[in-house]
């Protein structure tokens, strides 16, 4: 029972000796508290305004066989790339080979016959001269010429139609791309025009479709004349696009198609934009965000976002005098720029900012400034 009741009178004798060291630190007559101060970034800068958007091959192919038959052959491995004209499948050539052979036939058959109706016309058009045949007979052998002539043409015609189906047995990329896997394996029966055989995609260049809402259309037409009747016509407008897997793009695109009329379901225009694709990083499909070019180039005050405080519903920053004095400033805020926010109003750039220690100073109350500087990009 003593023990505890010593300890409590300990406890109250180091709480009366510490008053006057916690009253002294408290008083007005302290030291004013360090804050970290810095000029804003003053740069010329464009408003970017963000949209998504995905990526599309600019030709697709859907590989078909344009003859019915067996297939004999797969010439390509799975995911290349493929330059066109590439042989990639082969069906069994043999009875369009054998038709071919059998056209071929028909037509020397027929260019016989008419070469003998030929004669036979000139030796009856001798005879007529002199009485000693009849226009009948001359008549009929003139019928057999023509007949004769009719079937070469027939016969000729049946040869191309035959080397073409021989020819078409070979399949071979329409375009340049990355092929996809092989959706028919060796052995199996293809029906001409309707089975699918693989794909092929195009990968450079590659399309980027977004959605502009009305408004935003509207401006972008004030500036960039988007409805001119052809795009050769429109200011080139340049766009940045990053991956889903960046924080900064890293690719740039050109403005190159505006669609003809507005989407009543969404109230969107869908814009084009082709991005150069040397290297292949980008897949048709994937998804992507487009900053596109919202301002002309101007001088814009840049702060990072830990130097702006709230106060109700306003933004303020709080600006330090040369005596070291802080009061509020309210600003107006726009996008982010190069890791800074810009303001759009209520700074000149001129001034010196608390950006760091928001929470220890006061209105009219004096801080310790402590100046840094700020990068140009954060």
């Amino acid at each position: 029972m003593q023990t505890r009741t010593f300890a409590r009178c300990l406890a109250v004798l180091a709480a009366l000796v510490a008053a006057p060291t916690l009253a002294s630190a408290q008083m007005p007559g302290g030291p004013p508290p360090p804050v970290t101060v810095a000029k804003p970034v003053v740069k010329d800068i464009v408003d970017y305004d963000e949209f998504t958007g995905r990526f599309a091959a600019i030709d697709a192919v859907e590989v078909r066989s344009r003859v019915s038959g067996y297939l004999d052959t797969v010439a390509f491995v799975d995911g290349a790339y493929v330059n066109k004209g590439d042989l990639l499948f082969v069906i069994d050539r043999r009875p369009y080979k054998a038709t071919l052979d059998q056209a071929q036939a028909t037509l020397v058959s027929a260019q016989a016959k008419l070469k003998f109706a030929q004669t036979d016309l000139e030796r009856a058009q001798s005879l007529s001269r002199t009485g000693n045949i009849s226009e009948q007979l001359l008549d009929q052998r003139q019928q057999t010429f023509l007949t004769a002539q009719a079937d070469i043409d027939g016969a000729q015609a049946a040869v191309r139609e035959a080397q073409l189906n021989y020819e078409f047995t070979e399949i071979k990329a329409p375009i340049s791309g990355r092929i996809s896997r092989k959706l028919v394996s060796v052995g199996n029966l293809v029906n001409a025009n309707d089975t699918l055989l693989t794909t092929i995609v195009s990968r450079d260049p590659i399309y980027f479709y977004f959605d502009l809402d009305e408004r935003s259309f509207l401006a972008y037409n004030k500036v960039f004349n988007l409805v001119a009747d052809s795009m050769s016509k429109v200011k080139p407008v340049e766009v940045k696009i990053a991956l889903s897997d960046e924080r900064e793009p890293s690719f740039t695109g050109t403005l190159d198609f505006v669609d003809n009329r507005m989407d009543q379901a969404t109230g969107t225009m869908r814009v084009r934009v082709v991005v150069k694709n040397p290297e292949f990083k980008i897949t048709p499909g994937l998804f992507g965000r487009v900053l596109f070019p919202g301002s002309p180039l101007y001088k814009a005050v840049l702060l990072p976002d830990e130097a702006i405080g709230t106060d109700q519903d306003r933004r303020i920053v709080w600006v330090v005098a040369e005596d070291g004095t802080v009061s509020p400033r309210v600003v107006r805020l726009g996008p982010k720029s190069s890791g800074y926010r810009v303001i759009r109003d209520g700074l000149k750039g001129d001034e010196t900012v608390v950006v760091v220690g928001l929470q220890r100073v006061r209105p009219g109350a004096k801080v310790t400034p402590q100046m840094t500087t700020l990068p140009p990009q954060r």
